[in-house]
């Protein structure tokens, strides 16, 4: 770090004290495409203690900014060029958004002096990404860099986390300031208060058939290890939210299974039954409330208590019993004083809710084909070291994922409850990148894939072993289940025709092999592994296979027969 940066007394361009502020802040990776818009920052990078990823599409980047944000719970850190690049970066953005991730997207712009004349690539940022994220702003003075970097971290870090745009003027960041540094940032914790504790205690002792459920960010490992120590005293149900795993252990008894797209029916029916529901950290939007159909608007219809660290979403939309505004690393340190009664009505309830998980999850069903993605995870969950990282987009392949893999640790999944296709890819590489002694494992489907495929060259070029998995069906299977529900036999749109995919991975320099059977998956990945390279297995799946339980055939059959 430079004198200045210690100081803050000296003159620094632009560029060089928003470099200093982010090694004042603890950032030691960005991910970017580089512009000529922000040529300072990158050279102020050249000489900082920073490691710098160069990704191939600002989408890329931004989604692994938002991976290693959502993982670490520090800001991830995206760095992009003015007009395109920006609009390129905006789904890692809606991304941050809709999966509470701390992230923060800076932006070149064009000079100060050219403003509201269209000039080349021009954006109003604030007018842009204004809805899209917690704040967008651009800086006009070099002076305020230090308030600006500090305000942005704590916006994106407090409250509900959520993504930051700042707009970088190319000027800015060449004119020379003064400027004091900041101090680093400390995130404002919120904590539940005694007497809030007390009557949770109080409906605890009340209920009958409590059930938990947890989601949203702002957890860690320990949190995690608290909120497991309350489910055993309180021999506790606990089920996650969509594409929130992680966050109780999948080996642990108390653990009732994942409330996400079609669920365990005996989870559904145990949280219809609950007489008390605990929710903690999430917001229970579309996809864990079964299209808002599982709890009453705004009366939920059974006792709510809800904890969260935004008060703005307390009572959002479900009238809380008990709202508590606290993030749940608070929460869960304050659930030590909250004591189970002698006895309980529920005793028994979580063993049978984990039994019912198991059963759910044990072995899947036979599918049309010779390749069966549900026992390849099977496989891969009794193989893989408890602490490797499965990430996934968006699409029906996803689904044998969720179903039968067991999450075991926190920090082990990345995958955008906003359903964004495309993800898996990035999200391994800037894992995999930041946290290279993990074992990283990204889920793909041919759709997924190719919205973000070209960062397998980033992982090449960084040299990162992360090991992809293509389930090729051949065409958008989500959106064809659905034209089978809805317009039964008219396929329009999702058919796709794709490349050889392991070809793709040794065209890059990476490892690839083509999986046409179960049995040839173990032996093909155990190969990826040894290589040391980044791999692609290109496993080809039967069209019909559209879900764990269901052919395409018998959705248009069924869909038919209702007509």
């Amino acid at each position: 770090m430079s004198t200045a940066a210690t100081t803050g007394a000296q003159a620094r361009t632009g560029g060089q004290i928003l470099v200093d502020q982010l090694l004042l802040q603890g950032v030691q990776d960005v991910f970017c495409v580089p512009g000529e818009s922000y040529l300072a920052v990158l050279d102020a990078l050249h000489d900082a203690a920073i490691r710098i990823t160069v990704c191939r599409q600002e989408g890329g980047a931004a989604m692994m900014a938002e991976a290693a944000g959502k993982l670490t719970g520090r800001p991830g850190i995206c760095m992009v060029t003015r007009g395109p690049g920006a609009t390129n970066a905006s789904p890692g953005l809606h991304i941050a958004k809709q999966d509470s991730t701390p992230m923060i997207l800076f932006v070149g712009q064009i000079e100060r002096g050219m403003r509201e004349r269209e000039a080349f690539q021009e954006l109003d940022y604030r007018a842009v990404f204004g809805s899209m994220v917690k704040w967008a702003t651009e800086i006009d003075d070099p002076a305020r860099i230090p308030e600006i970097i500090s305000r942005a971290f704590h916006v994106a870090t407090s409250g509900r986390p959520g993504p930051v745009v700042i707009a970088l003027p190319e000027d800015v960041l060449t004119e020379a300031a003064v400027a004091m540094d900041a101090t680093p940032c400390v995130p404002v914790e919120t904590h539940p208060s005694l007497t809030q504790m007390i009557a949770l205690q109080k409906m605890l002792w009340a209920a009958k058939a409590p059930v938990a459920l947890l989601g949203g960010s702002r957890w860690d490992q320990q949190a995690v290890d608290r909120f497991r120590d309350f489910a055993e005293r309180f021999d506790l149900p606990v089920a996650v939210t969509f594409r929130r795993q992680m966050l109780f252990p999948a080996d642990h008894p108390c653990f009732a299974g994942d409330l996400g797209i079609a669920p365990n029916p005996a989870l559904l029916a145990r949280i219809r039954e609950a007489d008390l529901v605990l929710l903690v950290g999430g917001r229970l939007s579309e996809m864990p409330s079964q299209s808002y159909a599982l709890f009453g608007i705004p009366e939920p219809g059974r006792t709510l208590v809800h904890v969260h660290p935004d008060a703005g979403e307390l009572g959002r939309v479900y009238h809380p019993a008990l709202a508590i505004n606290a993030s749940p690393t608070a929460f869960s340190a304050a659930l030590q004083t909250v004591h189970p009664p002698q006895t309980l009505p529920w005793a028994g309830a979580a063993l049978a809710a984990h039994a019912a998980f198991h059963g759910w999850t044990e072995q899947p069903a036979a599918i049309p084909g010779s390749f069966h993605p549900g026992e390849a995870v099977v496989w891969l969950r009794d193989r893989l070291p408890p602490d490797a990282i499965i990430c996934n987009g968006a699409g029906n392949y996803a689904t044998w994922v969720h179903r039968f893999h067991r999450f075991r640790q926190f920090g082990t999944q990345a995958a955008p409850t906003s359903g964004s296709m495309g993800y898996g890819v990035p999200a391994a590489v800037g894992l995999k990148r930041i946290m290279p002694e993990r074992t990283v494992v990204a889920f793909a489907g041919d759709g997924c894939f190719l919205m973000n495929g070209q960062e397998f060259a980033t992982a090449v070029q960084y040299e990162l072993p992360i090991i992809v998995v293509v389930i090729d069906n051949r065409m958008y299977g989500t959106i064809r289940m659905h034209q089978e529900l809805h317009y039964p036999g008219r396929i329009s749109a999702t058919e796709l025709k794709n490349p050889d995919f392991a070809a793709y991975a040794r065209a890059f320099g990476g490892h690839g092999e083509r999986v046409e059977t179960t049995a040839e998956f173990a032996p093909a990945f155990e190969r990826a592994l040894a290589s040391g390279k980044p791999s692609i297995l290109h496993c080809l799946i039967d069209p019909e296979a559209i879900t764990p339980s269901k052919t395409l055939s018998s959705i248009r059959a069924e869909a038919l027969a209702k007509r």
